[in-house]
């Protein structure tokens, strides 16, 4: 199943390119080069395609004599299919961007391997222990990979000896991400944070309790902390050098969904009933910033612009939003639809892809006159 979706006049089938993936998304990733996009599925498979398309947006934009009104026409063909890899038995398939146009995935069987953008699987990087539950990668073919089989952290510098650390407070390591000058390593483990500092090829461990468990994780541009979104309705602040802690609670909704505004020094957050931000200051969540419109329906999934100071959100029935940090205004892309699993920006911020509990997988294209 990769057929092209429906046409439709609306916004989000005008910016953007549809396919229907036969389960749910869980992940989205861009490949470091900007040229490929990859939705990992919860069947197992991972489907890829190109980011650029012939009919851009822009080429479709017509402005009336009279009025000067811009108007998008539609595509005249549809999209090239995406390639689909074969699903594996066990969920989905930990996925994350690696070198030039290629990714490394997880398998069953414990390999981390190399995925090309045509869907090959290239070489093993490396084995954990058991099934891999995930993995992170920063920088060239000689940085940073790790994995985990859930009970042992795995390190890798390029094609040097793998490094192993067993994690032995009880829980298993749930989720991995890398901080950006790869310094440092969080792992989300049962209602604990652990983060790993790298001391040449040594580790040294601290271990932060939380005061609940936490569902996501997401590292602020300069590596200092680490936000974590808390299952009970709430976020952790955690300091990397010295593990201190600020944490936010009462959201209506478990905190799913996280990511960092580049351009604001902003966190922002799901679980609430409109879009929620705060500045940080001194390690802390400090002026919390009105953005968007507030409503009866919480916010499932964030994705900050990285240039521009511009958020995209997805609501709980299906909406989505991109408004301006401090602004009430909102352009709304898709007035309603399946639940959004996943959003993620392009590096250029020209692009968005979409993923939803439908399997429905799409890549919006925004030109630059739309947020003049």
């Amino acid at each position: 199943m990769n057929e092209h979706s429906r046409p439709g006049l609306g916004l989000f089938e005008l910016l953007g390119r549809t396919w229907q993936r036969p389960a749910a998304i869980t992940d989205i990733r861009f490949s470091p080069d900007l040229s490929t996009v990859a939705f990992a599925a919860a069947d197992g498979s991972v489907a890829l395609g190109p980011v650029a398309e012939a009919e851009t947006p822009e080429s479709r934009i017509r402005i009336s004599g009279d009025l000067g009104q811009m108007r998008i026409l539609p595509r005249s063909k549809p999209p090239m299919p995406l390639i689909g890899t074969a699903g594996q038995s066990g969920g989905a398939v930990p996925l994350a961007p690696y070198v030039a146009a290629s990714f490394i995935i997880g398998t069953e069987a414990g390999e981390v391997k190399r995925l090309s953008a045509q869907g090959e699987a290239g070489d093993t990087l490396f084995n954990v222990g058991g099934r891999v539950i995930s993995l992170d990668h920063r920088g060239t073919l000689a940085g940073l990979t790790v994995a985990t089989d859930g009970e042992h952290l795995y390190v890798a510098r390029g094609r040097e000896a793998v490094a192993k650390s067993r994690f032995e407070d009880g829980d298993a390591i749930d989720a991995l991400a890398i901080s950006p000058d790869s310094t440092h390593i969080a792992g989300l483990c049962g209602q604990e944070l652990a983060i790993w500092t790298l001391e040449g090829a040594s580790f040294a461990l601290r271990v932060t309790a939380l005061p609940a468990p936490p569902i996501s994780l997401c590292w602020n541009e300069s590596g200092s902390h680490v936000a974590c979104g808390l299952a009970t309705g709430g976020f952790s602040l955690i300091g990397a050098a010295r593990g201190s802690t600020h944490t936010v609670m009462n959201f209506p909704k478990p905190v799913g969904s996280l990511s960092w505004s580049v351009p604001v020094n902003a966190l922002i957050a799901s679980g609430a009933y409109r879009i929620a931000a705060w500045l940080l200051q001194d390690g802390m969540a400090g002026e919390a910033i009105a953005t968007g419109r507030p409503g009866l329906v919480a916010v499932d999934v964030v994705a900050a612009h990285p240039r521009r100071d511009l958020v995209a959100a997805a609501y709980a029935n299906g909406q989505i939003v991109v408004a301006q940090l401090r602004s009430e205004d909102e352009l709304v892309v898709r007035v309603a639809g399946a639940p959004v699993t996943a959003l993620a920006w392009t590096g250029d911020g020209r692009h968005l892809a979409v993923g939803d509990s439908e399997g429905s997988a799409a890549l919006l294209t925004f030109p630059p006159q739309l947020f003049k």
